[in-house]
């Protein structure tokens, strides 16, 4: 999620703007989190881990 279209209930301005300290805090947290909760270092690792799985089934079938 971005938070370029999120309004802050607390100061009823768009949250990339940064005025008040509730936004600050949910901008930083949104930029933290990455992609919907999952840092871009596991999204790496879990295709890795799937290309190694892809590579591995196709060697057992004998191609």
């Amino acid at each position: 999620m971005s938070c370029e279209h999120l309004i802050c209930a607390q100061c009823a301005h768009p949250v990339i703007e940064g005025r008040c300290a509730v936004c600050r805090a949910s901008r930083e947290r949104l930029r933290r989190e990455g992609f919907h909760g999952i840092s871009p270092a596991l999204v790496v690792i879990a295709l890795a881990v799937l290309l190694f799985v892809a590579l591995a089934l196709r060697h057992m079938a004998g191609y």
